[in-house]
């Protein structure tokens, strides 16, 4: 039997759960989060665009796998996209449609985040 408490996967978080201040996320860059939450756990990750900050549960829609290998290596090297690191899928940083790869026309799922008087939290 191990120590280690069982963590479900949640889908979804309750809204105005503080993430941190902005500038965790240098603009242009992504970060990853895992909150728990009760029995279970939240993973996602957010990226940053100037202001504005764009919230995804991190699984791709190929096949359900975290998108990043390395931790918060998120983005193309350009950082015009959102790419999966296993199958090379392509997504907009805007709305998560993929545009390149094995499930193109498929989207990742949003998460609803915001920024409120310099401070992310989730919507």
């Amino acid at each position: 039997m191990s120590d280690s408490p069982e963590f479900r996967r949640l889908n979804e978080t309750p809204a105005g759960v503080r993430l941190g201040p902005l500038e965790i996320i240098k603009d242009q860059h992504a970060r990853n989060f895992v909150l728990e939450i009760g029995d279970g756990r939240f993973h996602g990750f957010i990226v940053r665009k100037g202001e504005m900050v764009f919230g995804y549960h991190d699984s791709c829609p190929h096949r359900h796998v975290p998108l990043a290998q390395k931790l918060d290596d998120y983005l193309t090297p350009s950082g015009d996209f959102i790419s999966c690191s296993w199958h090379g899928a392509l997504f907009k940083i805007e709305d998560g449609l993929c545009v390149g790869g094995p499930c193109s026309g498929e989207s990742l799922r949003s998460w609803p985040v915001k920024v409120n008087g310099g401070i992310l939290t989730t919507a």
